[in-house]
């Protein structure tokens, strides 16, 4: 499990004052970093070097989030198939869950632009982040 401390900024707040859909999916979107450093460590964007690829994101607003308190993401992965992960995300503000988000993310080679297996020596470093989601929030 991967733990980042995000910021709200006064932008991240729409007008209703509660962080807004948009920020949390850049939220999560930074949290996942900690992932994709695991098949590129330099998190370098070339053609050459970064292996993967969203394939499907979706969130679920479970609670409300606020300016001017830190928001933890919590990130684990749930699902490891033979080219395909799936991330789970968790925003929690003040001991509160207020997002979760899932991505389905594949290994992907874009040169010959196909999918790839996941090679065994990242798939054990996906394996000490597993966690079974919970079953409430699926």
């Amino acid at each position: 499990m991967f733990k980042t401390t995000v910021t709200p900024r006064f932008g991240d707040i729409d007008g209703l004052k509660h962080a807004n859909n948009i920020a949390i999916a850049i939220w999560f979107e930074q949290a996942r970093n900690p992932v994709f450093r695991l098949f590129t460590p330099d998190l370098d964007l070339s053609y050459e070097n970064w292996k993967l690829i969203m394939a499907r994101t979706e969130y679920d607003y479970v609670g409300e989030m606020f300016y001017g308190y830190d928001v933890d993401i919590i990130t684990y992965i749930s699902r490891i198939g033979n080219s395909s992960f799936t991330v789970i995300q968790e925003a929690w503000q003040n001991g509160k869950k207020g997002a979760i988000g899932r991505s389905t993310i594949v290994h992907y080679d874009f040169i010959n632009k196909k999918s790839v297996s996941i090679p065994d020596d990242i798939r054990k470093e996906l394996e000490k982040h597993f966690q079974e989601e919970e079953s409430s929030c699926k």
